[in-house]
């Protein structure tokens, strides 16, 4: 039997998309509210989250915690329950993705609260709300991208699925309610043309924040190009490819899978895979890797 795949964009039916933790379950636990990409969001609607087979680094872990705390702290909000447990190579819930802006347009949104504007640091910004997990979450191989679940898992995954109560819930507004992508890259300077950037105050602990996670998403982009370099130079002559990473002014990397070389090669088809076969993180327990005794408590 072939197995599923990555599909073309624009046929959806249960779109899901493979993130590495602890950036996939922020997202399903309502935590974090923009998904950062290269590139525009293809849907509307609901998106499945899965985790890929990385494991998290401790470090990564709490750089993310800490750069969530001092931005809902901006808001009010000291109290945030995080995950207690990052697992790996499991289908985690979905989020409703309502919108998608540039970066710029998202920090220049008044309208949105200042922690939101502050998550928008790539390109492309997918506005999620409505998080939803599963009770049970389903262990299954990710792809690159965007990719239909399987029918049997998705008819298994929608019966386990609850809502989430994230710290601070947020509703984008669509400019037109009866257009579900009319919230997309230029509409907000159409739409809301009162719309500027206002300066946000940044202390020192926000500052050390960001520049943590930051680093981290850097040092992760770093290890993911060494990772499909090694791949790619045992891949034919014949096959020309490129290894990217681009960082635009002191926005944090996109931590999340990139859609670099290893997408561009399409004519492996085991490129398409996030997870690579045989590897070891796939047995190890979906765990979270114990905090320093110095790490914030829970």
């Amino acid at each position: 039997m072939r197995k599923a795949g990555p599909r073309k964009e624009g046929n959806y039916t249960n779109p899901c998309l493979t993130m590495h933790q602890p950036w996939a379950s922020l997202l399903v636990y309502g935590i974090k509210r923009i998904e950062g990409r290269s590139w525009p969001a293809p849907i509307r609607g609901r998106l499945w989250i899965h985790a890929a087979s990385k494991v998290p680094d401790e470090s990564t872990i709490k750089a993310m915690e800490d750069f969530y705390r001092e931005i809902y702290a901006l808001n009010g909000i000291t109290d945030i329950k995080f995950p207690e447990h990052y697992p790996i190579s499991r289908l985690l819930g979905c989020v409703e993705v309502a919108g998608c802006l540039t970066c710029e347009e998202l920090v220049q949104w008044e309208a949105l609260p200042q922690g939101v504007r502050l998550e928008g640091q790539t390109d492309f910004c997918w506005l999620c709300e409505q998080p939803k997990k599963l009770l049970v979450p389903f262990e299954m191989r990710g792809y690159q991208r965007i990719y239909n679940l399987e029918k049997k898992i998705y008819e298994a995954a929608v019966r386990g699925l609850v809502p989430v109560d994230g710290p601070a819930p947020v509703k984008f507004p669509l400019p037109n309610p009866r257009d579900p992508f009319s919230l997309k890259p230029g509409s907000i300077a159409a739409s809301f043309p009162n719309s500027k950037a206002s300066a946000i105050e940044k202390s020192s602990s926000l500052s050390a924040a960001i520049a943590g996670a930051r680093g981290a998403a850097k040092q992760f982009s770093k290890d993911q190009n060494i990772r499909t370099n090694a791949i790619l130079n045992s891949a034919p002559d014949s096959v020309s490819t490129e290894t990217r990473t681009i960082f635009i002014d002191d926005r944090i990397p996109d931590g999340n899978l990139k859609e670099g070389s290893m997408e561009a090669n399409s004519a492996s088809k085991q490129s398409d895979y996030v997870e690579e076969e045989g590897s070891s993180s796939r047995n190890q327990p979906p765990t979270r890797p114990k905090q320093d005794s110095g790490a914030p408590s829970k």
